[in-house]
């Protein structure tokens, strides 16, 4: 391995999660417990490799080709409601990962997630390092939800979930709430959250004795999911698309270091007049 006076190449863990062996943390927590071998040794936090070095994760060689930088892809993928976001489910319940192209080199890696419940946008790539951005809270990233409201919401319960209510792992809220139709008890909301906690777009109602019936994500950062992704289907995401997320993870386009493939011919282009949300009629901030 390269001595500490003259590091060469890149750390371990990133390179290992931009592979496509796990995420980060996973890796890390690989290399902690000696499960990862640089040329013959074991290696430690911090290392540095390239791919002439021999690494073996869990026993498995890894081949050459695996470090070398690879062309990345990032995809738009419309959940329906009934699938896990999970590579495999020991009760064999439908997955997102089903549907998705089988890429080049590395593996996909989910942006977050989004409950069996909840359909609607989710963004996979093969960039580890891109993916740990975009999901890192210091991003602070908007997540925007379409929701259907059952019960009496009434202004003031509204104004409770902008400036903010507790729940159990910690104070939470939501930027911005726009009604957007309905009636009776019956009533369908945009909401932005900036964060990414487990269910927190249903909790927050929870909070304030309403109960969620419906809930789709429609737009994460600046990618928007319009007409042009059915549900159960993908597409790669267009150049400025992808120029608008870089900019989101904090990375202006043409400064990763990394290159990222051209849309497939078979996908759809993103159609000139993006899907709007419904007429807004009162619009809640904090």
């Amino acid at each position: 391995m390269p001595k500490k006076d003259q590091p060469q190449g890149e750390r371990l863990q990133k390179v290992l999660a931009n592979a496509g062996f796990g995420s980060r943390r996973e890796v890390e927590r690989w290399i902690e417990a000696g499960e990862v071998v640089v040329n013959g040794e074991v290696a430690t936090l911090g290392d540095r490799v390239t791919p002439d070095d021999r690494i073996t994760v869990r026993g498995k060689k890894v081949g050459s080709w695996r470090l070398k930088e690879q062309e990345h892809r990032v995809l738009i993928y419309n959940k329906p409601e009934g699938e896990l976001v999970t590579r495999s489910d020991p009760e064999g319940r439908p997955t997102v990962f089903r549907r998705l192209p089988k890429p080049k080199s590395g593996r996909w890696i989910a942006v977050g997630r989004l409950d069996i419940n909840t359909s609607g946008l989710l963004l996979f790539t093969t960039d580890g390092e891109l993916a740990n951005k975009l999901m890192h809270p210091s991003q602070r990233i908007e997540r925007e939800y379409a929701v259907r409201v059952l019960g009496d919401v009434i202004e003031e319960k509204l104004k409770q979930l902008v400036n903010g209510v507790e729940l159990e792992d910690g104070p939470a809220r939501f930027e911005d709430i726009v009604e957007s139709g309905g009636e009776g008890s019956n009533r369908w909301f945009h909401v932005v959250i900036v964060e990414g906690r487990n269910r927190e777009v249903r909790r927050l109602w929870e909070a304030v004795d309403l109960k969620v019936s419906r809930l789709k994500r429609v737009r994460f950062g600046s990618v928007i999911l319009d007409s042009s992704v059915a549900a159960g289907k993908w597409r790669d995401l267009e150049k400025k698309e992808l120029e608008g997320l870089l900019d989101d993870a904090g990375v202006p386009a043409g400064k990763t270091g990394r290159s990222y493939a051209s849309p497939k011919s078979r996908s759809k282009p993103v159609p000139k007049g993006k899907k709007k949300r419904a007429a807004k009629k009162s619009v809640w901030r904090r």
